[in-house]
């Protein structure tokens, strides 16, 4: 396959200036510190992605519906899929590097409803990953102190963790997109360190492994239902819950150097070592389980933390879980990085309730900062049915996978739509554009479905998939501020507007 990217030329502008120029062209002022760098920019998605925080957190979703076998060959076979996705978007993104990123893509391609309803589903989707991210990264740490010192992680204190993680979240983010940019590049690293850490320890220090045949073939149901079919289909949620959140790499684009080119490359690149990487850590888990019911019902509640503890023993365990939860609080905080910003584009265009507020930068450090505040605040709030109810919980940060996989699929379908009135960018797929961009949109739909069906039989109020609750309110809340916000809700014309650009420069502070 043929993949073009143009390089400037020593005659032409730098690229710090092309962006910019870009930027002015699609009609907005630059305000944000572009300091980030390619492997910056690749660095912010793969941490997003997370397979430390990802796989490990639903691996106990995976031994029940399917087991090791639809955990294992459903990881490759997603992967494949959302690379196409990845691939299909990224071209987008090059044509339209801006920090609203879908909803702008949208917008330019199919006019004010596609961009504001992709908008809202894109934003309520950032906003419910920082709060799975980090609620998930509160339980580890809970389990770690229960491991080490008998901690009880109970709902409040796990909530209690949950907002020491927010804070630190905020609070690092407001140094600015340097500091950001220095410790995704740093997570990058200890993700990758940090699976063939585990994987290599799990390999040598057990005396007992499964077999390659229990690993690849052995299919478990404990979902209730009786078709293996539709149990494997479930069951590559798995990995499509865990390929989510690349799009980080497009809402920091204002902020990345020669962005037409390496957003689109730090999208495309974060997936594919993800698919490499969580292939090997799932491989490496699946492997070292001694007891498979017993990790299923672990005290901890954390299956992941039982393999480790079986087969390294407490000490062993504990030192593992440390790397799993840095990882989780480097995917947290770079989600939180992701969010700001699309809080901050979406506000600079009218579309959020007090969106004079939200688009305010700081002179000082060219970040968002109340768009940063705004990003964890909403996180926090999202959180607190989980002092009540672990489904109540559940069903707000549906949200997340439910909001944010379809708006992948809209700009792509759009492109698609517009043929040969789409512009590309310097990045583009070539011949492969319309094969790849129609594969990316099928298979968009056919995991939303997947999405919204029951994940266990019976059905009842605490094993529903609130899933499609959480589409129809995020559709509703979007329709319902359309009406309020529609006069005032618009992307600038091409080549800036006066007034747009007015407003924004009011907005630093």
């Amino acid at each position: 396959m043929s993949i073009s990217a143009s390089t400037p030329s020593s005659t032409e502008p730098t690229p710090r200036t092309d962006e910019e120029q870009r930027l002015r062209e699609l009609g907005y002022q630059p305000v944000l510190a572009r300091r980030m760098g390619g492997f910056g920019n690749f660095a912010i998605s793969f941490s997003v992605i997370s397979i430390l925080s990802g796989c490990m957190t639903l691996y106990g979703f995976g031994m029940s519906t399917g087991g090791p076998s639809v955990m294992l060959w459903g990881w490759a076979g997603v992967g494949l899929f959302v690379l196409c996705v990845g691939m299909a978007l990224a071209e987008v993104t090059s044509a339209y590097p801006t920090s609203g990123a879908l909803y702008y893509m949208a917008d330019r391609l199919g006019g004010r409803k596609w961009g504001w309803y992709t908008g809202w589903l894109n934003l309520l989707g950032l906003l419910g990953a920082i709060a799975g991210i980090d609620y998930g990264a509160a339980l580890f740490t809970g389990a770690l102190l229960n491991l080490q010192w008998g901690f009880d992680p109970t709902p409040g204190s796990t909530m209690v963790i949950f907002l020491c993680i927010l804070l630190l979240h905020a609070v690092l983010n407001l140094f600015g997109v340097r500091l950001v940019s220095v410790l995704n590049s740093i997570s990058v690293w200890w993700h990758l360190a940090g699976v063939a850490v585990i994987v290599t320890v799990l390999a040598i220090v057990p005396s007992h492994h499964q077999s390659p045949s229990f690993v690849f073939t052995e299919f478990v149901n404990d979902t209730g239902w009786e078709n293996p079919i539709y149990v494997a289909a479930i069951g590559l949620l798995l990995a499509q819950y865990t390929f989510c959140g690349y799009d980080a790499s497009a809402h920091l684009s204002e902020e990345t150097s020669n962005a037409s080119v390496t957003a689109a490359k730090g999208i495309v690149r974060a997936i594919w070592v993800s698919w490499i990487a969580g292939f090997v850590l799932l491989a490496g888990l699946t492997f070292a389980i001694q007891d498979y019911a017993g990790t299923q019902n672990s005290a901890t509640g954390v299956p992941p933390a039982q393999i480790l503890i079986d087969a390294l023993g407490t000490a062993g365990a504990t030192a593992m879980l440390l790397i799993v939860i840095a990882a989780q609080l480097f995917c947290g905080n770079a989600e939180v990085a992701a969010a700001s910003r699309m809080v901050f584009a979406f506000s600079r265009d009218n579309a959020l309730p007090g969106s004079a507020l939200w688009r305010k930068v700081s002179a000082r450090t060219q970040t968002p900062v109340p768009a940063v505040w705004l990003s964890v605040g909403v996180a926090a709030l999202l959180a607190v049915p989980s002092l009540y109810s672990a489904t109540a919980y559940g069903a707000v940060t549906a949200i997340n996978v439910i909001g944010i996989t379809p708006a992948y699929a809209i700009p792509i379908y759009l492109k698609l739509r517009a043929g040969d009135r789409f512009q590309r960018g310097p990045w583009h797929l070539g011949r492969w554009s319309k094969p790849i961009g129609w594969i990316a949109v099928a298979w968009v739909a056919a995991v939303t479905v997947l999405f919204l069906l029951p994940q266990s039989s019976p059905v009842t109020i605490d094993s529903m998939n609130y899933a499609s609750i959480a589409l129809v309110a995020v559709l509703v809340l979007a329709t319902v501020w359309w009406f309020v916000a529609r006069r005032s809700y618009s992307t600038p014309a091409a080549y800036g507007n006066a007034r747009e650009q007015a407003e924004i420069a009011e907005g630093i502070v």
